[in-house]
Order: C-alpha cells, then sequence, then structure tokens
C-alpha cells in the first residue's frame, strides 16, 4: 500500500516540474520576439531622442574655458593658450585673433626670452596704437622728403598729413631759427623780401643795412626807431640841412657813431641829386633790374652768395656818385631788403607772396613816392 501511494505523488511532482519548464520556455519565446521588435524599431527613433553614450576616453564638446595671465594688466591671452572655433564658422571674433611675436631669445633661456606676446586686434589695442604710429611716421618721412625737394609736395596725402601739417611750424628760411629773435623773425616774416617803392623807406633801408654791417639785424632792428627819430622819418630834404653841431648831438643822444651820421647826410644829398635826374631815388635803383624782381630759387642757405654781378654793378655807380657805405656786399643785403632780389629759400613759405607783388606803374620824372603795403 505503500508503495502505490507514493506513485501518484511522484507522478504529480514529475507533472508540476514540466509545467514550470514550459512556462520559462514560453517566457524565453516572448522576450525574444520583444528585444526583435524593438530593434526593428530602434532606426525609426530620433538621434537627439537617444543620444549615444560617450566613452571616458573621447574629449567633451564643451569648449575650453579661457585662462587669463595674472601678469597681463590687459587681461590679454598669453602665447600658450589655444581658442577653439565653431566649424561652422569661417571667421574667428575679432577679439580673439590674436598675433603671435616671434621670440627674442630663439626659444628657451632664461629672461624669458622663449615667450612671446600676444596683440589682440581691436580698437585701443596694442597692435591698433602700433599700425597708428607707423602711419603717422610714415606720413612725417613724406613731409621731409618734399621739403628737401627729393618730391613733390605731399598733395596726395590727407587726413592724417593734414592734421600733422596743421601741428607742425612752417619752415622757414635756415638762417632763422629757434633762437632767432622774435623783432628779426617778424622782419624776415613781414618785410625782407618785400618790393619796396617808397623813397623814404628806400633810404631807410639803405642807413640799416650799412648800420649792421659789424653787428646784426636784430640789433640795428631794436634801434629802428631812434635812427627815425634821429634821421627825421628818413626825409632826403630834411637829412641834407643837418649841420656839424647837429650830428655830434645825434650821435650822443641816439648812440650812432658820428661816422655813419656824416655818411647818411652825404647820401641824402645824393638822393637829392638823383632825384632832380631820374624823378625819383625809386627809379634809379629798379633800373638796374629792368623794373623786376629777381627771381631766385636757392634750397639752402648756404647757397646764397654775399654779393652778385648786379649788386657789384649798382656798388660801382653809385660809389662813383659819392654814395657812402656802399660797398657790394652791403649793397646785395640792400637788395634783398628792398625786394630787388628774392632770396628766400624755395621752401619758405614767403617765397611765393614775395614774388607776386605787382610791379607799380612807370612815371618818368618828379613824382610823388609810392606807397607800398606790406
Amino acid at each position: 500500500m505503500c508503495s502505490s501511494k507514493t506513485k501518484p505523488q511522484a507522478a504529480n511532482v514529475s507533472h508540476v516540474i514540466g509545467h514550470r519548464n514550459r512556462v520559462s520556455l514560453l517566457d524565453r519565446r516572448s522576450s525574444v520576439k520583444i528585444s526583435s521588435s524593438a530593434a526593428a524599431l530602434a532606426p525609426l527613433t530620433p538621434p537627439s531622442a537617444c543620444p549615444p553614450r560617450l566613452s571616458p576616453k573621447i574629449k567633451s564638446p564643451r569648449q575650453p574655458a579661457l585662462k587669463r595671465s595674472g601678469k597681463d594688466p590687459h587681461g590679454l591671452n598669453s602665447s600658450g593658450e589655444k581658442v577653439s572655433t565653431p566649424r561652422g564658422s569661417s571667421k574667428a571674433p575679432a577679439s580673439v585673433l590674436a598675433k603671435k611675436s616671434r621670440s627674442a631669445g630663439g626659444g628657451g633661456g632664461g629672461g624669458g626670452g622663449g615667450m612671446s606676446v600676444a596683440a589682440v586686434d581691436g580698437p585701443g589695442s596694442i597692435a591698433a596704437a602700433m599700425r597708428e604710429q607707423a602711419a603717422i611716421m610714415q606720413v612725417q618721412r613724406k613731409m621731409r622728403i618734399a621739403h628737401y625737394g627729393r618730391s613733390k609736395s605731399g598733395k596726395g596725402s590727407s587726413g592724417g598729413g593734414e592734421a600733422i601739417a596743421a601741428g607742425r611750424e612752417e619752415k622757414r628760411c635756415s638762417f632763422i631759427t629757434p633762437n632767432s629773435d622774435p623783432i628779426y623773425i617778424a622782419y624776415h616774416d613781414e618785410e625782407w623780401g618785400v618790393p619796396v617803392h617808397d623813397d623814404n623807406m628806400l633810404f631807410e633801408l639803405l642807413v640799416l643795412t650799412g648800420a649792421q654791417v659789424g653787428s646784426d639785424w636784430a640789433f640795428v632792428l631794436k634801434k629802428r626807431q631812434d635812427f627815425r627819430e634821429a634821421f627825421s622819418g628818413f626825409s632826403a630834404e630834411l637829412v641834407s640841412k643837418y649841420t656839424e653841431k647837429k650830428m655830434i648831438s645825434i650821435s650822443v643822444d641816439y648812440g650812432i657813431e658820428l661816422n655813419l651820421v656824416r655818411g647818411t647826410v652825404d647820401n641824402s644829398i645824393k638822393i637829392l641829386e638823383i632825384r632832380r635826374e631820374m624823378g625819383s631815388f625809386d627809379e634809379y635803383l629798379w633800373a638796374f633790374v629792368n623794373h623786376k624782381q629777381l627771381a631766385t630759387h636757392y634750397k639752402w642757405s648756404n647757397k646764397i652768395p654775399v654779393k652778385t654781378s648786379k649788386s657789384e654793378a649798382i656798388s660801382k655807380d653809385m660809389v662813383k656818385r659819392g654814395f657812402r657805405f656802399v660797398g657790394p656786399t652791403v649793397i646785395h643785403s640792400f637788395m634783398q631788403a628792398a625786394g630787388l632780389t628774392n632770396d628766400h629759400l624755395t621752401t619758405c613759405p614767403r617765397h611765393l607772396p614775395c614774388a607776386k607783388f605787382p610791379s607799380p606803374p612807370r612815371n618818368p620824372g618828379p613824382r610823388r613816392p609810392y606807397n607800398n603795403v606790406i
């Protein structure tokens, strides 16, 4: 009986085990079907919905942060920094562009010989300041070349050239220096080389030119008012009537050499004789240059002669007539002062204005003095 009861129980156990095996097999088949259907639907899902898993060895696509050097006061990038730009853009932003300078020490070495400096290309940067300085130097170089006559004056330059030209002082004749007396500079800028046709003014310039021998023009110009008062405004009619006592008094009162005072009185008498003969002292002098200013084109002051053949001819005739203090050198200086010759350098701003003064109408015979406007 015991054996008969145990057999049905064994059969039941085997039936339960077989049922469980069938259930696990069905589960496996269903899981295989689900996985295959998921694999079939995988290509249909958008890639953005399922981002790929990144390997720890692959670098992150995020751009690295820019490092600032603590030694740079402007916060510029150092030479070792690398700036990444997006793949889609062709150019990097202007604030990120940097120009690396070559190392001064050929790489390595002490004292920072292998380091280079980056200059950001932007307004107010070091590179912009260097370009502006180079442009200014180039304009100044062109102006120096134009001044020395190696090329035409910079007509094509504009903008920065005009700003520099406005701030730059005009280049006068080279004998006018920063140390020159202001009264001498004013005489150069306003009177020297201007054609004079007034008899009294011509007489004054003749006396002043003779007085500056052994001295300088600045000293004579400072005493110009004393000369005018001593010689009655350089009226030849009044000066010719001076007596010996009057001459001595003028020499003492105004500190003028007595010999020069006597020579001035003698010259006034000769000027009156020329007036009676030719009508005016102006007509006499300008006839030597055919009533036209002699035009010269000197570029350097050391090329200006101290006397010329024309000054020698005038001096010879005046000495023959009895004038005093009228040597060739004095007469050439007088011609420059009276505008009979224009010896301003071609680079001087007074050269062209003095050459453009019109000649007065000729009127031989007695006439009123021609008042020249300076």
